[in-house]
């Protein structure tokens, strides 16, 4: 049955996920946030996170570390190299002219207004910080809920797989906004499973609920899916 207010959503989000966790299909797939967490450095977070743009996560994995081998993802070797450089290291994330161009962009605004101290980005309440990573040329709502969701704040980042399976869960409209999706998730869930049904909504849309030819008949959540339900899959 299609949830017909709040409660009823956020019920059903929590058993989504549920859902999700039990099955994990996220243990064998690749990420770029893997790499974002394990660099335990926000400005690595943040080059990582732009790469991953308008890609997939194999490409953006081998573009940050053709940049590492090649130049170095630290501030002060960005800062000094080149343009047509970092162009040169990223040409498998695509767009690489693009990247290139804001990922120098934000070096110069980090040295110049934190002096480089990325700490102090962060600071305050998420909101703030929030507010300051958007300021910020090449990052958006995702990439700065990325930042914030892998430096222990409470956000919670929608890509495409996620915008999609929310919409066919009928948790929002058809055309429910990036705020919207974020928001539905953060109020079902406990904020410290973000991260995880963060990453098993993504693995679910990859292997799943794909945007064309969803696996539909053999989806463990179609039958409290109105997308299902309503024949959209044929």
């Amino acid at each position: 049955m299609k949830p017909k207010n709040k409660k009823d959503k956020l019920y059903l989000a929590r058993e989504v996920y549920n859902r999700l966790k039990r099955i994990n299909l996220r243990r064998r797939t690749r990420y770029t946030s893997k790499i974002v967490k394990s660099s335990n450095d926000i400005y690595r977070m943040l080059i990582a996170t732009i790469l991953s743009q308008n890609t997939n996560d194999k490409n953006s994995i081998d573009a940050y570390r053709n940049l590492e081998k090649k130049i170095g993802v630290e501030i002060e070797n960005i800062n000094r190299a080149g343009e047509k450089d970092i162009a040169e290291s990223i040409l498998v994330a695509g767009l690489y002219n693009v990247k290139a161009k804001k990922i120098k962009e934000v070096t110069k605004i980090l040295l110049e207004r934190y002096g480089g101290d990325m700490e102090k980005l962060l600071e305050g309440e998420e909101g703030e910080a929030r507010r300051r990573l958007l300021e910020l040329p090449g990052v958006g709502y995702k990439t700065a809920d990325i930042i914030l969701l892998f430096t222990g704040r409470k956000a919670f980042p929608v890509d495409t797989h996620i915008t999609r399976i929310t919409r066919r869960l009928s948790l929002v409209s058809e055309k429910g906004s990036y705020e919207e999706i974020s928001r539905v998730w953060m109020e079902a869930l406990d904020p410290d499973d973000y991260e995880d049904a963060h990453l098993q909504l993504i693995a679910f849309g990859r292997k799943v609920c794909l945007a064309r030819k969803p696996r539909c008949s053999d989806c463990p959540l179609n039958d409290l899916c109105e997308y299902y339900k309503s024949g959209g899959y044929g």
